[in-house]
């Protein structure tokens, strides 16, 4: 039995942990500069993807993998970032021009977006979130000038600002819990119950520059990447906290020397929207998928030709897509006209992401 583009169907399992890319389908007519972000709707097949080419574009995905372009809207510099609603009729750019703009698609407007935030520097992230008691949804941007902002998007100003200790990195969002990553390691949780200030603040877990968090699909945690190749499974409450960890992951031996390893950055981290498992991917250009409550990598997969800036798993876990394109981890120098740029999407079978089987010892 066949199932998402071609692939054989979920009754197909297999023992094996070293996953296969070979059907892996490239989007059709991707970005031109380096990929910055990349999102699904959560109430449809569309993917929206920012890039370094100053523009956030939307494509429609079939059940064959084929991919069409739908709408396209720009900024006036780089886009850092991007995040669809709720219901799926609006996206938002994060863009290096200081600003937030939306695209509602709702509209039958297909190239032009209106800005709906601004920060004193770039915007490097920004996602939408539902604040209790309040009956629309609002958007909250974090920026290198170490602020976030909360904005209804009926109002030009924003509804609240919070300065965090150092310029944002990263943020995610998962019912009531807000996460915030800094410069400087610094993580901020904040219940979006009492959106105005820090439940509470630590230090990453990891020793070195984060890259990304990404919340649990439970709100009670986040997991963290950093610059050294490590991952950490962190819980919100200390109640929790004894099961806490970090591995090691996207490293490889190095060629000279018995014992170097060469040790890459851990750019994205998504979770799977039914199994709870997640994804890391890295500049050494590869992806993995764990099961983070058996302590377990389900699936590596090989290299896929550059650098992976960004992943997303569809709203229903059958599709994961995937960035292929520079991470600037070794500076502009290193980003010529024949670095590729690309987003591949990767059909999800078997028990590629199903969570490891419970053993009668396991608890």
């Amino acid at each position: 039995m066949s199932g998402l583009f071609g692939q054989p169907s979920a009754a197909a399992s297999s023992t094996n942990t070293t996953g296969d890319i070979s059907k892996d389908v490239a989007l059709t007519a991707p970005p031109e500069d380096g990929i910055s972000d990349l999102k699904f709707s959560s109430q449809s097949e569309h993917l929206a993807v920012s890039s370094w080419d100053k523009k956030v574009r939307i494509y429609e995905i079939n059940s064959s993998g084929g991919s069409e372009g739908k709408a396209l809207f720009e900024h006036e510099q780089p886009v850092l970032g991007c995040c669809w609603s709720k219901d799926g009729t609006k996206v938002v750019g994060a863009g290096a021009d200081k600003a937030a703009r939306m695209m509602d698609l709702s509209s039958g407007n297909t190239t032009t977006a209106q800005q709906v935030a601004a920060h004193d520097a770039p915007i490097r992230c920004a996602r939408f979130v539902d604040i209790p008691n309040q009956q629309a949804q609002m958007l909250v941007t974090g920026s290198w000038d170490k602020t976030i902002k909360y904005w209804d998007l009926r109002q030009s100003q924003p509804v609240a600002s919070v300065t965090c200790q150092e310029r944002v990195y990263s943020l995610d969002v998962m019912n009531t819990l807000l996460v915030v990553a800094t410069a400087d390691r610094y993580i901020d949780i904040i219940n979006l119950s009492d959106p105005g200030k820090f439940y509470k603040t630590i230090q990453s877990p990891l020793k070195w520059q984060t890259r990304v968090v990404t919340c649990f699909n439970d709100g009670s945690g986040f997991a963290v990447g950093s610059v050294e190749g490590r991952c950490a499974i962190q819980y919100v409450e200390e109640k929790d906290s004894s099961a806490n960890f970090s591995f090691k992951c996207h490293r490889s031996a190095a060629q000279s020397g018995v014992n170097n390893t060469n040790v890459y950055s851990v750019n994205a981290i998504s979770f799977h929207p039914q199994h709870g498992t997640f994804s890391t991917a890295g500049s050494d250009g590869t992806f993995h998928f764990w099961d983070k409550d058996a302590k377990h990598r389900l699936k590596g997969y090989p290299e896929v030709g550059g650098s992976i800036t960004a992943t997303d798993f569809n709203r229903t876990g059958s599709i994961f897509a995937y960035s292929v394109s520079y991470d600037w981890s070794k500076g502009y120098a290193v980003n010529t006209p024949q670095t590729v740029n690309k987003v591949m999407l990767h059909a999800v079978t078997g028990d590629e992401c199903k969570p490891r089987p419970k053993t009668g010892g396991r608890k």
